[in-house]
């Protein structure tokens, strides 16, 4: 089964397997990229992040969170790296902590998960559910958006949505 749906401003197809998979074209996004490396790097850029869109009262504007490995974990060390993105617009400029980038978007599968347990086997079945699609792996980036997280949320209560590029 599919319908259209209206997903931020995106039409979407939301396909109807085993997960709730919904297909969007994310627009090209300016952001502000802080990154963690060590090993537990999530909290390490999330922390940053935070500190310094605080300072600049980035949370009170409309605004979008999103991470992702880089580098990604490899076998024999536990240190990694988890990048950071808040969008921005035209007025807020790179300093000594954010670099500024523009992403130029693309189309992906978004799937939704609750809970920081979740997260790795929720990808793992993710892929297998694009590997039974029609869809391909594109080259864009992989994606977390972070829609419920921060102080006073718990762990097993944080949502994300898992976007996977695809053509």
């Amino acid at each position: 089964m599919r319908r259209t749906m209206c997903h931020r401003g995106s039409v979407t197809e939301s396909e109807n397997n085993l997960m709730d998979v919904r297909i969007v074209e994310l627009h090209p996004l300016r952001v502000a990229s802080i990154l963690g490396y060590g090993i537990e790097p999530e909290m390490l850029a999330w922390n940053k992040l935070f500190d310094w869109a605080s300072a600049r009262h980035l949370f009170d504007q409309p605004h979008r969170l999103f991470g992702f490995n880089n580098p990604s974990p490899s076998v024999g060390t536990p240190q990694y790296g988890y990048e950071v993105w808040i969008t921005v617009d035209e007025t807020v400029q790179p300093d000594g902590t954010a670099e500024i980038k523009q992403f130029g978007g693309g189309k992906y599968a978004v799937t939704r998960v609750v809970g920081v347990d979740n997260i790795a086997p929720t990808w793992q079945e993710f892929v297998k559910w694009r590997e039974g699609s029609a869809y391909q792996q594109a080259a864009h980036q992989w994606l977390e958006e972070h829609i419920r997280v921060g102080a006073g949320v718990a762990p097993e209560e944080m949502v994300l949505d898992l976007y996977m590029p695809i053509k």
